[in-house]
């Protein structure tokens, strides 16, 4: 694997993990979409996913 630029590293920082390696959130992994959140983030918001937790109430979002 060829070694990233610091340029690329500082567009990459959040995405990078501490072996330096482009990762994504858990339920973004499985995705086939190009919509990738980076696995530091908290909170997922994707158009796409409906949670079985969701409620009746915020389905028309």
């Amino acid at each position: 694997m060829p070694r990233m630029s610091n340029k690329r590293k500082q567009e990459w920082a959040l995405f990078l993990n501490d072996r330096n390696r482009i990762t994504y959130k858990e339920l973004c992994r499985k995705c086939e979409n190009d919509c990738k959140q980076s696995f530091r983030c908290v909170v997922v918001h994707c158009p796409k996913y409906l949670s079985k937790r969701r409620t009746k109430k915020y389905e028309n979002d």
